[in-house]
């Protein structure tokens, strides 16, 4: 009786991932044909309304089975009082810090260097400026600075970024370049990972700078001061 039910068990829960797989297929095929050119990353059934989550363009929306409706915006448990979609987003947006390309990055250590921290961050971006001022009120980090120039807001950050990399001293290049709108002297053309930072930045759906990944893979995009950061450094497990 007991192998009866069990295999009575597997052989739903066979069909039932068959037909969810199927409706993954039909979403996928749909959602293209009307948002050609789109990145569908990930279409996942959700517990509730019968709708399915789905990553697109490093957005979440929300579909029925045949993508005939599409919802925007969040879906709240009344219950629990919490955004389910910002926790998904949260969690789908971290990062395998250990996993970035830190020889693509400026690095700078200020006191023992214990708390990590990996920006995205463009030269000409006024954002990515006064973050840099919030982080001389900071002790204790490693910070890896990606160049990511956002060139369609600042046209003359790719040209910033690569002359910062290509300064004997680069750390102290950034930092004259942000904190004192210096730039050195020289025409960038060194080997350099401007062009791949873009591409990865692309790739992890960077959308601004500075956009923040911490030790345990926690994106935070914006600027954030002193007094946040140090809270956020202090909940890293």
């Amino acid at each position: 009786m007991f192998k009866r039910s069990m295999l009575s068990l597997l052989l739903v829960s066979s069909l039932l991932a068959c037909s969810a797989n199927a409706d993954q297929a039909a979403i996928k095929k749909n959602l293209t044909a009307q948002f050609p050119g789109a990145a569908i990353t990930s279409i996942t059934k959700t517990p509730y309304a019968g709708l399915y989550e789905v990553l697109i363009d490093g957005q979440i929306i929300y579909t029925d089975e045949t993508a005939a409706y599409v919802f925007l915006g969040s879906v709240i448990d009344t219950k629990a009082r919490k955004n389910i979609t910002n926790e998904r987003m949260a969690k789908l947006n971290e990062v395998k810090f250990d996993n970035l390309p830190f020889e693509n990055a400026i690095k700078f250590v200020k006191g023992n260097g214990s708390r990590k921290l990996a920006v995205f961050s463009d030269p000409e971006c006024p954002f990515c400026k006064k973050f840099e001022q919030e982080l001389t009120k900071v002790d204790n980090i490693t910070v890896y600075i990606f160049p990511y120039p956002i060139a369609g807001l600042h046209p003359q950050a790719t040209a910033a970024a690569k002359a910062i990399w290509c300064a004997p001293d680069r750390n102290a290049a950034w930092q004259d370049a942000l904190l004192k709108g210096v730039l050195p002297k020289n025409d960038g053309n060194c080997k350099n990972p401007v062009e791949a930072n873009v591409e990865l930045g692309n790739k992890l759906h960077v959308s601004g700078t500075p956009t923040l990944i911490f030790a345990n893979g926690q994106r935070v995009p914006g600027m954030v001061p002193a007094d946040k950061l140090e809270k956020m450094f202090n909940s890293v497990k």
